[in-house]
């Protein structure tokens, strides 16, 4: 059986240059062929901002989008963040429904496809990088940084150039070392992952 591998588009907004982008790691993944590969969309997953009454590491829902997000998530074995970079970090879409969950995030690997103007979106990374530690994911070295992106979409569709798929293949490559052997941990530490949380403060 495959590891489940979401290609997650971080971008919520109007015509976001994410989903053409997402659209190509998905193919590259799905070509890839070592993944069950999933596209989700953040804009169609429609998280309000962060509304849960408790603490996401009791695992006690309120709402029904919540709980959707977290079988979503829960599903996953790793994840490919398609993320764009907002003033030298990454956007509060990608935090907000990082926010949200928490057991369902942890000894999972995680890599970037990252875009925007000259860096790439890499500051992005960098920052989303120390984020997740706090959520027990493992994110990888391996990636795909892709600058003046909007200069490579046409009618509709990103083209990437051959560096790119080769660097995509690398980072998926990587991806499925960490997805096999992850699932261990998951196994063998589900009462520790019940008890340690990032710090959330009403």
């Amino acid at each position: 059986m495959k590891p489940v591998l979401h290609v997650i588009v971080c971008s919520t907004r109007p015509h976001r240059v994410g989903s053409p982008v997402g659209q190509w790691a998905h193919r590259v993944a799905l070509a890839h062929g070592g993944f069950d590969v999933q596209l989700v969309e953040l804009a169609d997953v429609g998280l309000p901002l962060f509304d849960e009454p408790e603490h996401p590491k009791s695992g006690n829902y309120q709402h029904a989008h919540t709980r959707r997000w977290s079988q979503q998530v829960d599903g996953a074995d790793a994840f490919v963040f398609v993320m764009p970079e907002y003033n030298y970090g990454p956007p509060p879409s990608w935090l907000n429904a990082m926010t949200y969950l928490v057991r369902e995030w942890h000894y999972k690997p995680a890599a970037f496809v990252s875009y925007g103007g000259v860096g790439g979106g890499m500051r992005a990374v960098q920052v989303a990088k120390q984020l997740l530690t706090t959520f027990k994911v493992v994110p990888l070295l391996e990636a795909v940084a892709i600058p003046w992106v909007a200069r490579r979409i046409v009618d509709g569709a990103f083209e990437a150039t051959p560096e790119e798929g080769v660097a995509c293949e690398a980072m998926l490559k990587e991806l499925l070392r960490w997805a096999e052997v992850l699932p261990a941990l998951r196994s063998s530490g589900s009462a520790s992952r019940q008890e340690a949380a990032p710090a959330l403060v009403r």
